[in-house]
């Protein structure tokens, strides 16, 4: 049988269940991520605003999530890795009323990222064990969790669960976003470390979980290409032996002619720097167990038609496995 496999950053999934009203204030902290306010109508309806460093958390914009809803129902991907999901009831929302109940199965774990994102699995296959290491430490910052995101471990088993197909690690990586009132070098040397001590995590829990023969994916948003000094710790661990899943992909359309370098194919991210020319990365990746990676037959990016992106500023990438 063939399974295709794919990642996803919704870019801010937030649910549309957000109350809506003035409030005259609201205590400005990155751990304030909710708040009790009082509206006129009575001291004794209080609901709950979710806030970000003092604003408002507002639901992604309609046409934007009909946008992304329309894209996953084209590639139509049995089994997909999603990041930036506010939480497991906006998933199951957006499954059911965007994607036409497309997939059966729904899987997310909070995590710590103060920005209310985290890391979801939407399955045609039926989901086992979902593990959770939004706990897990570095040994350089023992009292601080390593994973903003959570690493989520997620089992994928056939129809009939008589065998286990492979296991997927959903990863949202540090990004290189520093707020204004912070010393830019300083903040992007800072994430980076962040990064390379996250990675070097995913390198010792997988390799702490899994067997030279085991089937499983490393995927999802790693706010890093594949080649950087940052994801090295999994990516050319000697005893994962990883293999890149979108080392050639196809892409669904055809870039437009004043976007990417012509031999570039494999990217899921722009970012475009005033002033100078834009870059095109894969943040998004895919890699395979050995016993995976003989198993694949093909590779995508489904191609972005506007410069910022279609609903997100990321492009959805899968492979496909003959099991």
């Amino acid at each position: 049988m063939y399974v295709t496999v794919g990642t996803f950053n919704l870019n801010n999934l937030f649910s549309r269940y957000n109350f809506r009203g003035e409030i005259q204030a609201i205590r400005a902290s990155e751990t304030d991520v909710e708040t009790d306010v009082h509206y006129e109508f009575g001291d004794a309806d209080t609901y709950k605003i979710r806030t970000y460093m003092g604003r408002l958390v507002n639901e992604k914009d309609e046409e934007d999530t009909r946008t992304i809803a329309d894209r996953i129902i084209d590639i139509d991907v049995d089994v997909l890795a999603v990041q930036e999901v506010e939480d497991i009831d906006t998933l199951k929302q957006f499954n059911r009323d965007y994607l036409n109940r497309m997939y059966r199965y729904t899987g997310l774990i909070e995590g710590n990222d103060p920005r209310l994102i985290d890391v979801g699995i939407l399955s045609k296959y039926p989901i086992g064990g979902m593990t959770s290491w939004r706990h897990a430490v570095h040994p350089d910052d023992a009292a601080t969790p390593v994973f903003g995101r959570d690493l989520h471990e997620v089992e994928i088993y056939s129809h009939t669960r008589s065998r286990k197909l492979f296991t997927i690690f959903n990863n949202h990586l540090k990004s290189h976003f520093v707020d204004f009132r912070e010393n830019e070098e300083e903040g992007e040397r800072d994430n980076t470390a962040r990064r390379t001590r996250q990675a070097e995590m995913i390198a010792e829990i997988v390799k702490y979980r899994t067997r030279p023969r085991s089937a499983y994916i490393i995927l999802g948003d790693m706010n890093d290409p594949p080649d950087s000094a940052a994801l090295s710790a999994f990516v050319n661990d000697p005893n994962l032996k990883l293999v890149d899943g979108l080392a050639n992909p196809q892409e669904t359309r055809p870039p437009k002619a004043d976007t990417p370098p012509p031999d570039t194919t494999a990217w899921t991210h722009r970012y475009k720097p005033t002033g100078l020319p834009a870059e095109y990365e894969l943040y998004d990746q895919i890699w395979l167990s050995p016993n995976l990676a003989q198993k694949q037959t093909e590779a995508w990016i489904d191609r972005r038609t506007l410069h910022g992106g279609d609903g997100s500023d990321h492009d959805p990438a899968w492979v496909e496995l003959r099991l």
